[in-house]
């Protein structure tokens, strides 16, 4: 049986390992606090659907674990280096890292061609830590698409979406992507293996490097952002220079840009994770989602005026607060 752990078992590594453990896959997961306590008094509770599914995953210490077959990291990208001295127990030489994070990864550059090949990317990985301890060889990349959000402790609440689009860095179809894939199917879930990862994080990426800042810039919700004018102007103006950037890297496109931003205002009054992280006093994901793009862009020599702007305005809202 392969021993499997989802380290920082919040709001979307809840969902997967309730869904996991319903499905009759042992689970460890790794979380902190009231959320830990209220887990192991009363079993993790996931409402989802109009259902309430309470299962009892394993809650332990990363120590008390050891190396995992798997370990599903859903950290925001910014937490991870601070995590890492809880992560390095649970890595062995032959652990498989499932990176379940937004934006620009560590692991990005590793299997990519001559001459950014596993180059760091230092807006998110400032010292090489990240890459070292987590090696990107052993990495999976993820694409998360569901919504869901810690209600009480011990509780997720699912909204909507059950896709996790995975991928290996150099696009092979392995066993352990396979494996993994399997059992995210068998638990309910949407778990597609692609060839072209690094297409599916821009997709994402596109449209969260653009509505994520301004939200946090203005405190509009994603219906505003889209529907006034100006904002929806600047957005558009940032994914352009964003796409250029992804396509000089070899990324592919396969949705029409007007189409990315209509499908953003369809999601209505909702406040990005961005600005809701801001409102909450805590750090945001600018590096991962807008930094990193920056710092591609220096590589492959795009213009990005306006990624830029926002960028340093964004830096210094979160600094104030």
């Amino acid at each position: 049986m392969s021993r499997i752990c989802v380290f920082g078992a919040g709001a979307i590594g809840g969902l997967v390992a309730a869904r996991l453990e319903a499905a009759g896959t042992s689970v460890s997961i790794v979380a902190r606090g009231p959320h830990r306590a209220a887990i192991e008094a009363n079993g993790l509770v996931l409402i989802s659907g109009g259902e309430r599914l309470v299962t009892h995953p394993r809650v332990a210490d990363a120590a008390a674990l050891g190396p995992q077959d798997y370990v599903l990291i859903t950290l925001k990208a910014q937490g991870i280096e601070p995590a890492l001295p809880q992560l390095r127990p649970l890595i062995g030489p032959h652990t498989t890292i499932i990176a379940a994070i937004n934006g620009i990864p560590w692991w990005y550059t590793h299997g990519i061609a001559a001459p950014f090949a596993d180059r760091r990317i230092t807006a998110i990985d400032p010292t090489g830590a990240v890459w070292h301890a987590l090696p990107p060889a052993q990495t999976l990349g993820c694409v998360v698409y569901p919504a869901a959000e810690i209600t009480e402790p011990g509780v997720i609440t699912h909204s909507y979406g059950d896709r996790f689009v995975l991928g290996e860095p150099d696009g092979s179809r392995s066993a352990r992507a396979t494996f993994i894939s399997a059992a995210l199917i068998a638990a309910g879930l949407k778990a597609p293996l692609r060839p072209r990862i690094r297409d599916d994080i821009w997709v994402k990426l596109w449209g969260n490097m653009a509505f994520n800042p301004i939200s946090a810039l203005t405190g509009a919700t994603l219906d505003v952002i889209t529907g006034d004018p100006g904002t929806r102007d600047i957005a558009r103006t940032m994914m352009r220079e964003g796409q250029e950037v992804a396509e000089r890297l070899g990324v592919r496109f396969s949705i029409d840009l007007e189409k990315r931003i209509d499908g953003a205002a369809e999601v209505g009054a909702h406040k990005t994770s961005m600005l809701q992280d801001l409102e909450h006093g805590k750090p945001i994901e600018i590096e991962a989602l807008l930094g990193a793009v920056v710092e591609l862009a220096a590589w492959v020599d795009v213009p990005t005026p306006m990624c830029r702007t926002i960028l340093a305005l964004t830096r210094q809202r979160a600094a104030s607060t």
